[in-house]
């Protein structure tokens, strides 16, 4: 694991739990910059290497995936895709270690058993407060379904199935866990002194 030279964090948690939002706010009091790994995975669509678990989800039929694949499955799915992507994203923080500000890195695929194997910094997880919440933010900022049916499924895939999995995972590797942002500001000030 490389050292640092400046404070470090992650974020993740389920889709639409404000990890993006909380990044910012942090970086608009203390200072540094964040980095999402969502914007990285276009450039990274272009890699022969990577394109595989870039388009993924791209590459199928949402209804058809989100309405006939087991939780089990959905989940396993998520955890290839974040392994498959996870080398890219340690180049990516890998590029920052001479940086002495402070950066907040946030996806929904650092997961908390990759980032506890590879990453000497903390992390914290967002799991969204309610079902309502969440297809409220995935309405106005579709993630991937164009219609509202189909935000209305990924919505309930992210809080009933990937929500308790983060949770699980997240106690497991000993990384604190936030319903939403006003919980977490706090905590991830303190983690970055």
């Amino acid at each position: 694991m490389i050292k640092h030279k400046g404070k470090r964090l992650f974020i993740t948690g389920i889709p639409t739990s404000g990890k993006s939002y909380l990044a910012k706010k942090l970086t608009d009091k203390i200072g540094g910059f964040a980095v999402s790994f969502d914007n990285l995975r276009e450039n990274l669509s272009k890699n022969e290497q990577y394109n595989k678990w870039t388009n993924f989800y791209l590459d199928k039929n949402e209804y058809e995936y989100l309405t006939t694949t087991n939780p089990n499955d959905l989940w396993n799915n998520l955890v290839a895709q974040s392994e498959g992507l996870w080398s890219a994203f340690l180049q990516e923080i890998n590029k920052y270690t001479d940086e002495e500000k402070p950066i907040i890195f946030e996806c929904v695929n650092i997961l908390p058993h990759m980032a506890k194997r590879d990453l000497n910094f903390p992390g914290i997880v967002l799991l969204g407060n309610s079902y309502e919440e969440i297809l409220d933010t995935n309405i106005k900022n579709p993630r991937w379904g164009k219609t509202v049916e189909l935000q209305k499924l990924e919505a309930k895939v992210f809080f009933e199935i990937e929500r308790p999995r983060y949770k699980e995972e997240a106690r497991k590797y000993e990384y604190p866990v936030f319903k939403n942002t006003e919980e977490a500001f706090e905590a991830a000030l303190l983690l970055l002194k």
